[in-house]
């Protein structure tokens, strides 16, 4: 393999490099399809695992959920705390509520709410590259093109990885550092939630500079369209310049310029004036949290709806795992004919077919397996129900034969 390389003469942050590399012989192609075919059998018995075990997934977790919807206590938005509902599930609705508010003050941020993030950019050099093969002269050529621009990035983009590094050289480090501070008790009504109700919390919303009395006394901050810049010039950065934006999430405060308390609806177990996750009987556990007023039975529809949503999407995903694996597993007998022009498109279009066939009546077979696993009596009665049509049909012949 070689490679050349031409510079652009008008712009000095665009060049091309023209790589080439001679066609790969058969035993090299066959090779590589084999590998292809080790991957394959290995997301074969990955879909398998994926189809099968999502089924019970979903019984265990429609399960759990009926079994919470007939055991769930509500509470009233001015209810007290009741030590009869100790170990219980219970469902309340009630605004938010934080002990004490958080604070930023290296930018003279302070806020009543669950959670605040700072979010830190940096104004870097960003490579892209635009890569077009072709064939010349019996050899396969691939022009990638290089392009630099300089862009706002919240991650750290190391420039010793560039094609063309000379020009286009990043800082190795931040100033500042992006960081999310949470409350450390966040109370609905008269219980404390639990740590995983509050990693629900995440509607965060941009922190508006313009309403928000924000304070700072560094002279090298400039404010400008939600955004504190470390630099005077912020219509003008360059490379290494930091700009800061908050936002929070969980508002929290009765009388906060940035609005009402955010409500939330929460089924979760209480012990004594704490929110902890409910086991239940099939196994899972439940510690659900809306950020809406929501009635019991509205949180546990939402959450079979959910389910359901959950169900069909790893079902895809499964079938499309199988899909893929049959074809990498399949492309071997391509890889034999493609020296057959005519030969290798009908063997392509084929093969398709065949993993689209194969994969679908294979996934079918994997939940139809996995219904009689883990509900065999639905299983049982839905075969029994699509035998009917066949007794129907077969009772009717004696009848037109006697005739």
């Amino acid at each position: 393999m070689s490679s050349t390389q031409s510079f652009s003469a008008k712009d000095p942050n665009q060049h091309r490099r023209v790589t080439v590399r001679s066609n790969p012989g058969f035993l090299e192609r066959l090779g590589e399809t084999a590998a292809g075919t080790v991957l394959g059998v290995g997301l074969f018995f990955l879909s398998i695992h994926v189809l099968f075990t999502n089924e019970g997934r979903a019984l265990r977790t429609a399960s759990s959920l009926d079994e919470g919807l007939s055991q769930v206590v509500s509470l009233g938005p001015l209810s007290t705390l009741d030590p009869q509902n100790n170990e219980r599930l219970v469902h309340l609705s009630a605004q938010l509520q934080t002990s004490q508010p958080l604070h930023d003050p290296n930018y003279g941020v302070l806020l009543h709410a669950v959670k605040l993030k700072r979010q830190v950019e940096m104004y870097q050099w960003v490579e892209y590259q635009e890569s077009n093969d072709y064939k010349e002269d019996g050899q396969t050529k691939t022009e990638t093109t290089y392009t630099y621009n300089t862009e706002w990035k919240s991650e750290l983009i190391n420039s010793r990885n560039f094609d063309k590094e000379i020009g286009h050289q990043n800082p190795s480090a931040m100033a500042v550092e992006s960081v999310t501070v949470v409350a450390p008790e966040v109370r609905a009504g008269p219980l404390i939630l639990s740590k995983g109700l509050v990693e629900q919390i995440n509607n965060f919303q941009t922190l508006s500079l313009r309403s928000f009395p924000a304070v700072t006394s560094d002279p090298f901050l400039t404010i400008n369209n939600d955004y504190f810049y470390h630099t005077q010039h912020p219509r003008r950065p360059e490379v290494g310049d930091v700009r800061v934006q908050f936002s929070f999430a969980g508002l929290s405060g009765e009388t906060s310029p940035l609005g009402a308390a955010q409500t939330v609806s929460v089924v979760a177990m209480q012990r004594d004036e704490q929110l902890r996750p409910f086991k239940t009987k099939s196994g899972d556990t439940l510690e659900i949290l809306y950020l809406e007023e929501l009635s019991a039975e509205e949180v546990f529809a939402k959450q079979h709806q959910y389910n359901s949503v959950k169900t069909w999407g790893l079902r895809a995903a499964g079938w499309l795992l199988m899909f893929i694996s049959i074809q990498l597993t399949t492309r071997i007998i391509f890889t034999l004919v493609d020296w057959v022009p005519v030969l290798r498109e009908l063997v392509s279009v084929g093969l398709k077919i065949f993993a689209l066939c194969v994969s679908c009546s294979l996934s079918l077979l994997t939940i139809g397996v996995g219904w009689f696993y883990y509900r065999p009596l639905v299983a049982m009665a839905l075969g029994a129900l699509a035998l009917v049509p066949v007794f129907l049909a077969r009772s009717r012949l004696p009848a037109k034969k006697n005739e």
